[in-house]
């Protein structure tokens, strides 16, 4: 006896009776005899799939016609059901019939050996059957900005993302246009789910809310318009400083995810200051914001919501880096890494993400992981520096320095590993 195709078709069996009981007690209420399956049939699709992928070798072509059939039998139950039904409007859905396709195709992938890939898809499935209410009620709140985002990002990450190449050309070879288009995705799903998390927690929460979202695109945006309001006095000065401190920490895990999509060799380095950045920021936010004692910013109050799919902002920052992708390239041939972290420097004093797009499209091997962790530290700290010092310039020192303080404390934070990495050049 083969073991591992028992085992295989053990599995099968067990993720169909795992599909059966989810829906056995999803569709509870119903009649006895509406069902379009049971638990039984759900168990009994899985094992067929199961005996189908585990006999494919020796026997493919009872494989196939098992396969075959039981598939036939499925579409074949589900269409009796649904003309059973014509006293009243049919209550089986689609869901039913590809259940159960997918339960047989899932069993066949165990039944072949592949057991975490049919244990993966199973699991999926069942994730997406037991959220129905849930997903149900998450599109009824949608409005049309924000499916028009939905379908606007798709086509950006699932149809123009893939059909981009993915080698060097242009100036230098310094545009790979994949990894500049994922900067455009990037952006712009920041973006988006920034949006969403502000609307879903509403003008309540709307200050700290939406300055976290908006700072997933651009912190110092953000903190300018934090210190407008301070400077007209149109807010709590406790929530709006509270909500810059927010913005800078925020700042801080963007980078991080930032370079570990697009350069990761310097993901474990630039760590060890970033997280201390972050780290100081969140409790600075946490000890200025607990003076509110939780009073809620009214409507009026919040910061405006903008379009949920930041295309605009997303496409200049593309082309900047594009254009810094060749001065990084030229200068770093010229004047070695010195010349290059000035650029990058330079650059992200008022743009954090510039520089480490540039840096992430330079060739693998150029520079060593420490070296880059290093050279990313000024952009980042001279743009918290900036919003620190814009900060205090647009609202003034009385109304600014609490937000401003915990801008410099995440900057020293920062500064204070840099010892650490030195040595370890």
């Amino acid at each position: 006896m083969d073991l591992d195709a028992v085992t295989s078709i053990a599995l099968a069996l067990a993720l169909g009776l795992l599909v059966g009981i989810e829906r056995g007690w999803t569709l509870r209420d119903q009649a006895a005899g509406s069902r379009f399956a049971g638990i039984r049939t759900y168990a009994l699709l899985g094992l067929a799939g199961g005996l189908g992928g585990a006999l494919q070798g020796a026997y493919p072509v009872l494989s196939g016609v098992l396969l075959a059939a039981t598939a036939v039998l499925v579409v074949l139950g589900y269409w009796r059901s649904s003309r059973a039904q014509t006293a009243a409007p049919p209550s089986i859905s689609g869901t039913a019939s590809l259940v159960g396709l997918l339960t047989l195709a899932c069993g066949f992938v165990a039944g072949a050996g592949d057991h975490a890939l049919a244990s993966a898809a199973t699991g999926v499935m069942l994730l997406v059957l037991a959220m129905r209410h849930q997903l149900h009620d998450w599109i009824r709140q949608l409005d049309e900005r924000e499916v028009l985002a939905i379908a606007h990002f798709a086509l950006i990450s699932l149809v123009i993302l893939p059909l981009l190449p993915d080698t060097p050309m242009g100036p230098l070879d310094a545009w790979r246009p994949r990894q500049i288009w994922l900067v455009v995705v990037l952006v712009c799903g920041f973006s988006f789910l920034g949006y969403i998390a502000a609307r879903r927690l509403g003008a309540t929460k709307g200050t700290l809310a939406t300055a976290a979202a908006g700072s997933m695109v651009s912190s110092t945006a953000v903190t300018a318009a934090l210190a407008g309001r301070l400077r007209d006095g149109s807010g709590d000065p406790v929530v709006l400083n509270s909500a810059i401190a927010l913005a800078s920490a925020v700042m801080f895990m963007r980078v991080m995810v930032l370079v570990g999509a697009l350069a990761p060799f310097a993901m474990v380095m630039l760590l060890s200051w970033a997280v201390p950045g972050m780290v100081v920021s969140l409790i600075g936010a946490w000890l200025i914001g607990r003076r509110t004692g939780g009073t809620a910013a009214s409507p009026e109050q919040a910061l405006p919501l903008r379009n949920p799919f930041a295309l605009g902002p997303a496409l200049l920052l593309a082309l900047l880096v594009m254009v810094l992708s060749v001065a990084a390239r030229w200068v770093l041939a010229r004047y070695g890494d010195a010349g290059l972290a000035t650029v990058l420097a330079l650059s992200g004093m008022l743009d954090v993400d510039s520089a480490i797009i540039t840096m992430g499209n330079l060739p693998g091997g150029t520079i060593d992981a420490r070296l880059a962790a290093l050279i990313l530290m000024p952009p980042v700290l001279l743009n918290t520096l900036v919003k620190a010092g814009a900060a205090i310039g647009l609202a003034g020192w009385g109304k600014a320095w609490r937000g401003a303080a915990v801008l410099a404390a995440s900057t020293l934070a920062a500064l204070a590993t840099l010892p650490m990495l030195l040595s370890a050049l």
